[in-house]
């Protein structure tokens, strides 16, 4: 199997002076599929239940042209807490060089407290591809056709 060399991320930290003791985002396991993204927060932070907020993480990145960052929750936060991210999966775009920021949401029954250099998501690099659209007049019919959200009574 040839398979591409994986796509190199520069990254910069924004406020190195700050937050020299913040890790760098990271796979926690060798086989992960995501780099787990700390708080680059200064204090504690309290995510009222119900609230949605924007977390630092005091770095910005290079996407090489043709790949994107998806940001997704941590499944232990969302299983145990209730928090999740609002825009799952959020998209950082190739050209985009401003601060990485997490937005977070409070599903659960009480407020979470977020620590500076808490693990609070995960970011998986991923292919993208941008589409020629192709007007038509009719498009081909599936056994699916036009059924939509539970149609399969599932």
């Amino acid at each position: 199997m040839n398979t591409p060399p994986p796509p190199a991320i520069k990254f910069l930290r924004l406020r190195p002076d700050s937050d020299a003791d913040m890790p760098l985002p990271c796979y926690m396991t060798p086989r992960a599929a995501g780099m787990d993204i700390c708080a680059a927060i200064e204090t504690d932070f309290i995510l009222e239940k119900g609230a949605i907020a924007l977390i630092p993480t005091g770095f910005a990145v290079a996407i090489p042209e043709g790949f994107e960052i998806q940001i997704r929750p941590r499944s232990g936060l969302a299983v145990n807490h209730g928090i999740s991210i609002i825009n799952s999966p959020g998209t950082i775009d190739a050209d985009y060089r401003g601060e990485i920021k997490i937005a977070v949401i409070n599903l659960g029954e009480k407020k979470y407290v977020i620590h500076r250099g808490d693990r609070i998501a995960q970011m998986v690099v991923k292919r993208v591809y941008q589409a020629k659209l192709k007007v038509v007049e009719q498009l081909d019919e599936t056994d699916r056709n036009t059924g939509g959200f539970g149609h399969t009574g599932r």
